[in-house]
């Protein structure tokens, strides 16, 4: 890898960690508290899906797609302790787990004392990357899809 290359990974990295932390702390917490609205009314496109099945998720999936620099095209809070992304092409194979782990380290900052799961979809809606966060041990687990 090319000290270019390697340089804009971890800028990426240290971008969205700094974003996430900075709105974490000062941002509203995802609680567990769950809606009955269906997530696409007939009348709706995909771009207008709701990002969280809370008014907190909903805010927070907003604000993962507005500060991540164009990284990420839509996210969605559901529940209290699932993130789901679509990243964008600009993200390369190689990036998406480092920005998985900065979107965990966000997450956990809105869902303290939680197991925790981020979910990564490549432009197309497919999952590409699964990352679950243990609370009991803070370790993450990566997994693929097949």
């Amino acid at each position: 890898m090319s000290l270019s290359q390697h340089f804009r990974r971890v800028l990426i990295a240290l971008s969205l960690v700094l974003s996430l932390t900075i709105t974490a702390c000062g941002g509203t917490a995802v609680t567990a508290k769950t809606t009955n609205q269906p997530g696409i009314s007939n009348n709706q496109s995909y771009g207008q899906i709701e990002r969280g099945t809370t008014q907190q998720g909903q805010n927070f999936g907003n604000w993962v797609v507005q500060t991540s620099h164009g990284l990420v095209q839509d996210a969605y809070v559901r529940g209290s302790d699932k993130l789901g992304v679509v990243i964008s092409p600009q993200v390369r194979p190689t990036e998406v787990r480092t920005l998985a782990k900065s979107l965990v380290q966000g997450f956990r900052k809105n869902a303290p004392n939680r197991d925790l799961t981020v979910l990564m979809y490549a432009p197309d809606k497919q999952l590409v990357l699964t990352a679950k966060y243990d609370n009991s041990t803070k370790q993450i687990q990566y997994g693929t899809s097949s």
